[in-house]
């Protein structure tokens, strides 16, 4: 069990790193707009997907959800939301607010618990509540101090918080949800906005502001590479999330915008002055404070299920059975 637990953390850590890697990748993807970038992600995207359904024969799940006309309607507001998701932060990589972008996935696990308790009711635990409380004050900094509220970091943390809770009614938990296979997931949804972004594509070589044949073959390869630098992060987080606790997931998660931020700072030279670090600071603490509650609230479950094991186990206390890998 501890080498799946192992193996799960190398595949999940792989998937945190390239995620964290995408504000290095998206300007090589110029003169592409980010609409343009956003188009062929999708169409390309749609493109493996139907490759790997067709070599794995997995069509069936994507034709169940399909045929399921609540589930395509939710599968349809979740290819809406995270296409804003990929379409921001495509803009924010190509136009210099990498940091405002790693912000927005800092805070996203604050967002999702504030979502949970207006949309869900869920009842949050005081050290959540503080968490959402210095959050909040650390979105007035960061307001203050660019001027402006950071539109980027919000859009970015209510579209991906929205998915998330989206694909939890659907039967997955958000990216790789453990209900939904990633394939599955990926595959509905691109395959949804497909026919969007074909007539996108269309319309922009029609006016021709389109790119795709621009210093061929060099360009075009470089825009249809954005099917797999989406999907292999992906498929690599699926196959890590299901040998490694939530808990381990939850921590991991934070990778990636740490990297985005560095490189924010250190390659793309981005200003970030006190009052901005003051900002980020509020954010980390309350971050600290959200994985403690998770932590804390992980290992109350794990006692209560030895509790409860060691019960209903025969030959008494202290017989404990390890939990199946999730």
């Amino acid at each position: 069990m501890r080498s799946e637990q192992g193996k799960g953390t190398l595949l999940g850590l792989s998937a945190y790193l390239l995620w964290g890697l995408f504000p290095l990748y998206f300007p090589l993807l110029a003169p592409a707009g980010s609409v343009e970038v956003l188009v062929h992600r999708v169409l390309w995207t749609a493109v493996l997907c139907v490759l790997l359904l067709t070599l794995l024969r997995r069509w069936r799940p994507v034709v169940a959800l399909v045929r399921s006309g609540r589930t395509v309607g939710l599968l349809a507001v979740a290819a809406v939301v995270i296409a804003v998701n990929w379409g921001v932060y495509i803009y924010a990589t190509q136009t210099a607010h990498v940091v405002e972008a790693s912000l927005g996935y800092f805070i996203n696990p604050i967002i999702t618990v504030a979502l949970a308790v207006l949309l869900l009711r869920e009842r949050l635990r005081p050290l959540q509540w503080a968490a959402v409380g210095v959050g909040v004050l650390a979105v007035v900094v960061i307001t203050v101090d660019y001027g402006r509220p950071p539109w980027i970091s919000l859009v970015l943390a209510l579209s991906f918080g929205t998915y998330g809770l989206v694909k939890k009614q659907v039967g997955g938990t958000g990216p790789g949800g453990r209900g939904l296979s990633a394939l599955t997931s990926l595959s509905a949804e691109t395959l949804l906005l497909a026919p969007l972004a074909l007539v996108a594509l269309v319309v922009l070589e029609a006016r021709g502001s389109g790119t795709f044949a621009v210093d061929a073959p060099w360009h075009a390869l470089l825009l249809a590479s954005a099917g797999v630098v989406t999907a292999v992060p992906l498929l690599l987080f699926a196959a890590g999330a299901a040998r490694v606790p939530l808990t381990t997931t939850g921590l991991l998660q934070y990778v990636t915008p740490v990297m985005q931020l560095v490189l924010g700072v250190a390659v793309f030279h981005e200003a970030m002055p006190a009052s901005r670090w003051a900002g980020f600071a509020l954010v980390w603490v309350a971050l600290v404070l959200l994985t403690a509650d998770m932590l804390r609230a992980a290992r109350s479950t794990r006692s209560a299920g030895l509790r409860n094991a060691a019960v209903t186990k025969p030959g008494g206390a202290g017989q404990f059975t390890s939990a199946p890998p999730s």
